[in-house]
């Protein structure tokens, strides 16, 4: 004889199933620790050397006042701060410094070098500093610019180029790197008016010379230029993205691992 079957069967509990996977919370930078790179670190450090050893000149040559009011000194400054903190992160194999700094100064960098030799180093344009500067230009004053605008751009370019991974920068960090150039601007307009008319070296840029053009005129050469830097920077991260990668490490396994470089 069988049991009799109950006629309420209690109800069995589900079978849990799998669960979903959650992205991890830990950054690749805490897995993949980051190796020291000496040649990075030098050549930061030599890029470093040759803006402040511009900026110096400059300095000495000129009235500092005046000398620190131009945007290609401050933003050497602030570059060669940054390659500084670069140079010895590289060096002691730290995570790198982030990249919406880096990025600043690559653009900042840019924008001095490409202003300087599209319009103020060339005569055919109708804001040459050419007649502006130095009655009798020496030959530091030649290396001071060429270090400043050409030297130093290109190095930070190279090391964005060869000594970076790609990837780093960001469109919305764009918006943020204008703000020094507007704030620039600003000051630039103070500076003016505080100055008596007549005064030299009122207006530091010609194309920012409110005597000369007026504030319609130059907040007109302020739009172009404030539109060509954001569309410079635009450029810039889709070629971050787009280039491919100048540093890889394979581990002893055979895996192609990327640390962040510094």
């Amino acid at each position: 004889m069988t049991a009799p079957i109950p006629r309420d069967i209690p109800d069995l509990p589900a079978l849990p199933g799998m669960p979903a996977l959650l992205p991890s919370p830990v950054p690749a930078r805490a897995v993949v620790a980051p190796v020291r790179r000496p040649l990075a670190a030098v050549f930061r450090l030599l890029t470093a050397l040759a803006a402040l050893t511009g900026v110096a000149v400059h300095l000495v040559l000129g009235s500092p006042l005046r000398v620190l009011g131009y945007f290609t000194v401050q933003s050497s400054i602030l570059l060669a701060l940054i390659m500084l903190l670069s140079a010895r992160r590289a060096w002691t194999a730290r995570h790198p410094l982030r990249s919406a700094l880096t990025g600043a100064v690559l653009l900042y960098a840019v924008i001095s070098g490409l202003v300087y030799h599209l319009l103020l180093a060339d005569a055919a344009t109708p804001f040459t500093m050419i007649d502006t500067a130095a009655a009798t230009p020496t030959a530091w004053h030649t290396v001071a610019h060429h270090l400043l605008h050409t030297a130093v751009p290109a190095a930070v370019v190279a090391d964005w180029l060869f000594l970076t991974a790609p990837g780093q920068l960001h469109l919305r960090q764009a918006p943020g790197w204008l703000l020094y150039p507007l704030i620039y601007l600003l000051v630039s307009f103070a500076r003016g008016e505080l100055l008596l008319p007549g005064t030299p070296g009122r207006y530091l840029y010609p194309f920012l010379d409110v005597e000369a053009h007026g504030y319609k005129g130059v907040l007109g050469n302020a739009l172009l230029l404030g539109l060509s830097f954001y569309a410079l920077a635009v450029l810039l991260v889709a070629l971050d993205h787009a280039r491919p990668n100048p540093v890889r490490h394979r581990s002893k396994t055979g895996f192609r691992l990327q640390p962040p470089v510094g």
